[in-house]
């Protein structure tokens, strides 16, 4: 109890300013296709130096919370997904905006990932050391299973179209091994273009698959009738209060929000996981348990409240890692490592024995960050709201130079600019003949994971293919993908009999 009213003490008033100003700088960055929650947090670093040590935390925490949420604010006004984690349900929350369910989108974007982060900070606070200590024992062999396991959820969110998402899975798996091969120090795939050695970035080609062909989409289109609903059509339908409506569907779904949200803190326990892959394993996990899984990708009210309860909790289980091994969860995570060294605050079991007032005083920060989320977003909510009274002729322009200036801002690269423009004109001829474009992301983003420790578990057993399954975590994840392939391979038969 002493340590609890210790940690307290260190919560000032300048650290309550800072979660305040962080999480609206957050809101805005996230807000922004291109700009990422790790950008926002790497801008926040040189704000630190002339902080107090429990300010400058709570300025992190509150700008990767924010900035994760406001990723689905574009996605479900405009179908361009704010940050990488929001591309897993892109489309059903947009598929509610068209239905006019504006305000009701929001609202349970909103509380779920408020939810989701919560639930991950406790997660955080009882079960850090023990979650870390598990973490800790995977090895290349169970990060390649969690790979397929995470690709494989292209199969599971793809409804009657499983032959072409994995057509567009296995292209986006294709452009992640552009670039210098880790193990041989080859170039693969380039063709002497020196910009491509590093890779194709998947965020450009994020913007250019939902935005570029969004805005191509709508100028092919436009003098069609029958289309989408016109902005003031929609706005007429949405009510003013964000959260008319959201207790009744939350009260509903009580069970798999907590799943998705405790799945969301074990997935981002897990260095080198994140929200990206939080977000794709619970929606499909969602579809399969859900009572109308036909919904999904046409407007799911399920899919948008599992999935950004499971990438906020993300956020919390990433710091598992990172406070008791000093290993980061992910990069934003990484980044915020920097700063508890810088602080003097060596993450690690000293931590926890030397320190543990401020531990506690970052666990209430997480808290603190969460909960500020609601009157925060209200505010900017209320304003973005209006991006969809705009003219879609004025409108789309706008989108075009945002666009581009987010592409061109994640190296200073010109060419990511012609990568975007590329994927932009691919996604709209891929969606025009039916073909999902998300799982290009999901194969952009694990693409290299899998890989990299596909061939790293290789070298080290010698090509013994046993070897993949002889430790017992690694042999669990195993029988979890073949469960998922004989379900995908029982559905196609299912589908074919059907039709046949």
């Amino acid at each position: 109890m002493d340590i609890l009213l210790n940690a307290i003490a260190y919560i000032d008033l300048n650290a309550i300013l800072a979660i305040i100003l962080a999480g609206l700088f957050g809101l805005f960055v996230g807000s922004i296709p291109g700009l990422t929650a790790t950008m926002a947090v790497a801008l926040m670093v040189p704000f630190t130096f002339f902080m107090d040590p429990i300010p400058a935390l709570a300025l992190m925490i509150s700008v990767g919370a924010s900035s994760i949420y406001a990723g689905d604010i574009p996605g479900a006004l405009l179908r361009i997904p704010g940050t990488p984690a929001s591309a897993a349900y892109v489309d059903d929350s947009y598929s509610l905006v068209k239905q006019g369910k504006v305000s009701l989108v929001l609202g349970l974007g909103l509380t779920s990932s408020v939810i989701g982060g919560v639930i991950g900070t406790i997660i955080l606070v009882l079960a850090a050391p023990v979650l870390a200590k598990f973490a800790l024992k995977f090895s290349s062999f169970e990060y390649m299973w969690l790979s397929l396991l995470g690709l494989s959820c292209a199969t599971l969110i793809a409804g009657k179209f499983i032959t072409k998402s994995l057509l567009t899975l296995l292209f986006g798996i294709l452009i992640s091994t552009i670039g210098f091969d880790e193990f041989t120090g080859q170039a693969r795939f380039t063709f002497g273009v020196i910009s491509l050695y590093e890779g194709v970035s998947f965020i450009p080609a994020m913007i250019g698959l939902f935005a570029i062909s969004g805005a191509i989409d709508y100028y092919a289109n436009r003098h069609k009738t029958g289309g989408v609903p016109e902005a003031s059509e929609l706005q007429a339908k949405a009510t003013l209060n964000i959260f008319k409506g959201v207790g009744a569907a939350l009260n509903k779904r009580k069970g798999s929000i907590t799943r998705s949200s405790i799945l969301g803190t074990l997935i981002g326990a897990l260095p080198g996981a994140g929200a990206d892959i939080a977000a794709w394993i619970s929606y499909a996990i969602s579809k399969k348990f859900s009572k109308n899984p036909d919904l999904y990708g046409k407007g799911s009210q399920d899919a948008v409240i599992d999935a950004s309860s499971s990438n906020n909790a993300s956020l919390a289980g990433s710091w598992i890692p990172s406070l008791v091994f000093g290993i980061p969860g992910d990069s934003a995570a990484a980044i915020i490592i920097g700063v508890l060294y810088m602080k003097d605050m060596q993450p690690g079991p000293s931590l926890f024995l030397f320190q543990p007032e401020k531990l506690y005083a970052v666990f209430i920060l997480f808290l603190i960050a969460n909960l500020a989320l609601i009157p925060l977003a209200l505010i900017v909510v209320s304003f973005l709201k209006k991006i969809i009274q705009i003219n879609k002729d004025i409108l789309y322009p706008i989108v075009i130079i945002f666009s581009i200036v987010g592409a061109y801002a994640i190296n200073n690269s010109p060419e990511a600019i012609v990568v975007m423009l590329v994927m932009g004109l691919l996604g709209y001829f891929l969606q025009k003949n039916h073909y999902p474009i998300s799982p290009i992301i999901l194969g952009m983003i694990l693409g290299p994971m899998l890989e990299r420790n596909l061939l790293a578990s290789l070298t080290k057993s010698d090509g013994q293919l046993m070897a993949f399954v002889e430790r017992p975590v690694s042999a669990v994840l195993a029988s979890f993908f073949l469960l998922v392939v004989i379900l995908q391979i029982w559905g196609i038969m299912k589908n074919f009999k059907e039709q046949h």
